[in-house]
């Protein structure tokens, strides 16, 4: 009986997969015409704001239609989402740009296309910055726009040139801190200021970090939750020091005057105190011998205006007192000093509410 031949092979799919290939018609990159539209679209836009630049009128006279005839909103005089980013890429295209020129022109970032000869300020950047503003502040566009502006303006310039930068949000502050344009740029803004401030020398660069700091507690209100201490953390690093041995010439006793600032140990760090009888007895004791001098020694009218706490032009506000014994007498005399020791008690003692009791 003859043996059963082996099934055939499976035909072979070679020649359909490159008959297939030969057939199908060559595909494009799905992300190259886009990718083309979007750069055209960019530089038609930058091309409409470059030439807004050169107009000597106010923004008001020429920003809206600008976006108008940049952008061709679906809505008149309101961008939606995408064409607020598309607007966005663009000016911060530009701006870049600006700043590149700016730089190998020579001239300071906040000064670059100003006139010499008729001394008029024109700086492109300013000018393009007010028109932002402008747009921002009536709602034309995103209002965190400007802010997004400033902060990338600030990366791209140098130390010297932030600080014309920041002059210029000096005196926009009040426009900056309207409602409808704090709530959009409030973070971009605090972000800002955190990294020029990071980037600043805490001594070489004393009075610019200061201007910074001032800006900040003008533009946050007090209620601003990154301006609170949400959990309470002590700042333990604050040590107080002063002198262990007594001294000639000093007209208190130098057995108070231990007893007095031993007290900032314990108001720099109440947790500890509060978890150890042994330092919370020692608290209680020394908290109770300060409290009882400043009853027995009044404040009279004989120490004059500087007892007046309600004077505002005559307070002084100390960060941090000075502890030498020599200036004890006078510190005692002192309605603000007082006033601060109190002041810490009622910190202390509002931490043992919230804490311990």
């Amino acid at each position: 009986m003859a043996e059963p031949s082996p099934p055939p092979p499976p035909p072979s799919n070679s020649g359909l997969r490159i008959l297939l290939a030969k057939d199908r018609a060559p595909t494009s990159s799905p992300s190259a015409p886009a990718a083309v539209s979007s750069h055209a679209d960019r530089d038609r836009i930058i091309g409409v704001f470059r030439t807004a630049l050169s107009r000597n009128e106010a923004p008001e006279a020429f920003a809206l239609q600008a976006v108008q005839e940049a952008i061709k909103p679906q809505k008149q005089t309101v961008l939606v989402l995408e064409e607020n980013q598309t607007l966005e890429n663009a000016l911060r295209r530009l701006l870049q740009e600006l700043v590149s020129s700016a730089v190998q022109s020579g001239k300071g970032i906040m000064q670059y296309g100003n006139s010499l000869d008729s001394g008029e300020s024109n700086c492109l950047i300013t000018r393009l910055l007010d028109i932002m503003l402008y747009l921002c502040e009536r709602g034309h566009v995103e209002g965190g726009m400007v802010f997004q502006l400033l902060e990338d303006l600030t990366d791209m310039s140098t130390i010297k040139d932030c600080k014309d930068v920041f002059g210029y949000i000096e005196s926009k502050q009040d426009v900056l801190g309207k409602q409808e344009l704090f709530g959009r740029g409030k973070l971009v803004m605090l972000r800002t200021c955190n990294q020029l401030l990071r980037r600043l020398s805490k001594s070489n660069d004393v009075v610019f970090c200061g201007r910074i700091i001032m800006f900040l507690a003008h533009f946050f209100p007090l209620s601003e939750r990154s301006a609170l201490n949400i959990k309470g953390v002590f700042n333990t690093s604050n040590e107080t020091k002063y002198e262990k041995d007594a001294t000639d010439g000093i007209s208190v006793d130098f057995n108070f005057y231990q007893t007095l600032w031993s007290l900032q140990e314990h108001f720099r760090n109440p947790a500890l105190t509060t978890t150890n009888p042994t330092k919370w007895q020692k608290f209680a004791s020394n908290l109770t011998v300060v409290l009882s001098t400043f009853e027995a020694q009044p404040l009279s009218d004989a120490d004059g205006k500087h007892n007046n706490l309600e004077q505002e032009e005559d307070a002084a506000f100390n960060i941090k007192y000075l502890t030498s014994s020599k200036l004890m007498g006078l510190e005692l005399k002192d309605a603000s000093f007082r006033r601060h020791i109190l002041v810490q008690c009622l910190i202390f003692f509002d931490y043992l509410k919230v804490h311990i009791f």
